[in-house]
């Protein structure tokens, strides 16, 4: 494995880090889950992701058992909040309240005194941005969050986030969590640029595209059994990805693959990772054998050649 600075702190985390957005908590067995976390760890992937929302809090649950089989120290943890957690009209947001209150739950869940990562899941119009930075500093005061970071935050928002927490002395967001894979490249107009000036990463999901970029998925063929878009509410999500100019791309750049003798996911992944302001490429994993294979990206080194093959394909 190899690691990289998250932005620019002075902790590094595995260039690959293992999610659970539609995977832990029920999407998957509780025991496959936890397989897949320890094999990752095994592997060398120090950084783990999650949130309150992922099935309720459940995906936090096994995750936090997972990783309580290792010391403390040897891994990274990040949640999430904003998302609903309840009916009532204070159950979600990033209120002071919000935040404090599901911090300590996923604490809870977690069985962890501390996470090492808080993400903002996204923005919220409600609250005014010093009581959300106000909150998340306090947390760190607290010692129960050590760094801050934002997820899908326009670069306006991220801007006048930088703005309010040097202003009023606040600890600064450190990292952004965009999607970023290779039919998904809007962070590379604006945010992109903005982080680098203000040392902040990007730790990236759906690097494979929610699956389309492994190959699985035929057109015209249905979705294999099992796989996200077979699934109601993940198949909704990946609706976006199957269409035809995709399909015709994923077919070229599986020759590149076959050429470099890779899998297409580990094209994908080393091709996020080609960017120097991604810290961390975020992937999901039902099995063990998932993340045996895509870790193996860390060790691919993509030539200009074959980079402008690839934009060739992509444009």
């Amino acid at each position: 494995m190899k690691y990289r600075r998250l932005g620019t702190t002075g902790v590094k985390v595995s260039e690959i880090s293992l999610g659970s957005w539609l995977t832990y908590g029920g999407y998957v067995e509780n025991e496959n889950a936890i397989k897949s976390i320890h094999t990752a760890y095994d592997l060398g992937i120090n950084f783990f992701d999650t949130s309150n929302v992922y099935r309720r809090g459940e995906a936090e649950k096994v995750v936090g058992e997972a990783l309580n089989s290792f010391s403390r120290e040897s891994y990274v943890l990040a949640t999430k909040v904003f998302w609903p957690m309840g009916e009532g009209v204070n159950d979600r947001g990033l209120s002071r309240k919000h935040v404090m209150e599901q911090a300590n739950a996923s604490l809870k869940r977690l069985q962890h005194e501390y996470v090492d990562l808080y993400y903002a899941h996204r923005f919220d119009p409600e609250t005014p941005l010093d009581e959300t930075l106000r909150a998340f500093d306090d947390l760190i005061n607290q010692g129960k969050v050590l760094y801050v970071g934002v997820s899908e935050w326009t670069p306006a928002q991220v801007a006048e986030a930088i703005h309010i927490a040097d202003k009023k002395l606040l600890d600064r967001i450190v990292v952004n969590q965009p999607v970023y894979n290779m039919f998904n490249r809007y962070i590379e107009k604006e945010i992109i640029p903005l982080s680098e000036m203000h040392g902040i990463g990007q730790v990236v999901f759906s690097p494979l595209a929610q699956g389309v970029l492994t190959g699985k998925y035929k057109q015209g063929e249905p979705a294999p059994a099992g796989s996200r878009a077979a699934d109601p509410t993940a198949g909704q999500m990946i609706a976006r990805y199957l269409n035809e100019d995709n399909f015709a791309k994923v077919a070229e750049l599986d020759k590149i693959a076959k050429e470099l003798n890779i899998s297409l996911a580990q094209l994908a992944i080393a091709w996020v990772l080609r960017e120097k302001n991604v810290c961390s490429a975020l992937i999901g994993a039902s099995r063990p054998e998932q993340v045996k294979e895509n870790v193996k990206a860390v060790d691919v080194t993509l030539d200009a050649d074959i980079l402008e093959k690839i934009e060739d394909i992509l444009a």
